[in-house]
């Protein structure tokens, strides 16, 4: 069944197809990643809008049962600071390739979309690549079966507290519980970590803000050492 939509989707990336053809890979709003078919893609008037890292208001051909066709685009948008710099545009283009391998083609995921889209923005508004790049991956973690509480003591589930988070129980501690993981990772702001999410409300409401340099390495910390401690990353 094929079904003429319009959404706003972002190119994840290309591969050339027979002599002058390509397959693009596209992850849109309203229908999930999508393998699309662009013939003569050299010649074609598609040719600015299918790089990596292009984001657009696309008219799509989707076809369930194999290939769909992109027939028009606008309102795009191609990140220009973020191109412009090397090491920018590989954290970039890893955030969208970890989006990709979150999620199975064909299935619809508006928020996962919007929070992408969001991280994109801001890398483009020139906020700490880094710090964003590690959001992006501990609020991801659940899709890949790793969950992570942030929101309370995993053990009285008080709020509010001056937490500590310890990886031996991928979640917070509060000050009457710190003695439970000696190698628990110290002042961490965690509030800013759980202000970020998939919700749709909380990315209308989110405001660009600016880290110090002491919390953004917080953040880069508790990511490596998460991935030290339990994924065996080194």
């Amino acid at each position: 069944m094929i079904q003429s939509i319009t959404s706003q989707g972002l190119v994840l990336y290309n591969r050339n197809f027979r002599e002058d053809d390509k397959l693009v890979k596209i992850f849109t709003e309203q229908a999930g990643k999508r393998m699309f078919f662009v013939k003569h893609a050299g010649q074609s008037k598609l040719a600015p809008v299918i790089q990596p890292l292009v984001l657009a208001r696309f008219l799509l051909r989707i076809n369930d049962d194999g290939l769909s066709y992109i027939e028009d685009y606008h309102e795009v948008m191609t990140f220009p600071k973020i191109n412009s710099d090397l090491f920018v545009m590989a954290y970039a283009t890893y955030v969208a390739a970890l989006a990709d391998a979150s999620l199975q083609d064909n299935q619809q995921d508006a928020p996962l979309f919007a929070f992408l889209q969001k991280t994109l923005e801001l890398m483009e508004a020139g906020l700490d690549y880094q710090v964003l790049t590690n959001i992006f991956e501990i609020q991801i973690l659940t899709r890949f079966g790793i969950s992570l509480n942030f929101n309370e003591c995993v053990f009285c589930h008080r709020i509010g507290q001056a937490f500590d988070f310890s990886f031996k129980y991928g979640a917070c501690l509060c000050p009457e519980h710190y003695h439970e993981d000696e190698r628990r990772c110290i002042s961490i702001p965690i509030s800013l970590i759980c202000s970020i999410s998939f919700k749709p409300l909380i990315l209308r409401l989110w405001r660009p803000f600016r880290l110090s340099l002491k919390s953004s390495k917080s953040y880069a910390n508790l990511w490596i050492n998460y991935t030290k401690s339990t994924l065996g990353f080194t």
